[in-house]
């Protein structure tokens, strides 16, 4: 029987912390994936829809002209795009108004989503006044409930930041079940041209608060 040398002892070694290392690599490279939630993909977030438009072309000049939100939002910080899924905050107890500052809304208060609370020429998504909402959850946590709201007649997002003050509130829904999509109808009256949609999504599992911005264009 032939004995193992010495360096051969050594190169077995660090192969076993090698493949360990790995192992521990891969597990924290998948957590984001196992922990991500989900937003409103339909009218789309900012974040969301600047991700679908250029997440696979965002290197591509052209962004500067075509889309100068989404380009700006990629150049503050593209964490913000690739994690469209995860702009939640913990542990609001249901005190959204006092724990975002008008101006942040957007961002849902996240500084490191800020570029999303930029005034400009979002892109929009055109509706009619009665319209439907798709919230897409990755983790299929549910929701205690969503609130919806739209930017007041006479408010202008491409010259200014939105503030508690320039929402009319429209619904807040029941209680939903785990699931990957939630889809819920939304009537509204009186609205024409170019609006803001704010939406809270309150997850079921944790005390997790979810705030976005879709811009629309009700037709």
């Amino acid at each position: 029987m032939r004995m193992r040398t010495t360096s051969e002892s050594l190169v077995r070694r660090r192969g076993i912390v090698v493949a360990v290392v790995a192992a521990i690599v891969c597990l924290f490279v998948w957590t984001p994936t196992a922990s991500a939630h989900g937003t409103i993909v339909s009218p789309a977030t900012r974040a969301y829809q600047c991700w679908q438009t250029w997440g696979k072309d965002h290197m591509n000049p052209a962004m500067q002209q075509q889309d100068p939100m989404c380009w700006q939002a990629f150049q503050a910080n593209a964490d913000t795009m690739w994690n469209w899924m995860s702009a939640l905050r913990d542990g609001l107890r249901g005190n959204f108004q006092g724990s975002t500052p008008d101006g942040q809304l957007c961002s849902n208060g996240l500084a490191r989503n800020n570029s999303l609370n930029t005034v400009g020429q979002w892109k929009t998504t055109t509706i009619g006044g009665n319209f439907s909402m798709h919230l897409y959850d990755q983790a299929s946590h549910g929701a205690d409930f969503l609130r919806v709201y739209v930017s007041k007649n006479g408010f202008n997002p491409a010259t200014q930041r939105l503030g508690w003050g320039n929402l009319d509130f429209i619904l807040q829904t029941g209680k939903y079940p785990p699931a990957k999509d939630i889809t819920f109808n939304v009537q509204t009256s009186g609205y024409r041209g170019q609006h803001v949609i704010f939406t809270i999504w309150q997850a079921s599992h944790l005390d997790q608060t979810y705030m976005w911005c879709s811009d629309v264009n009700f037709g």
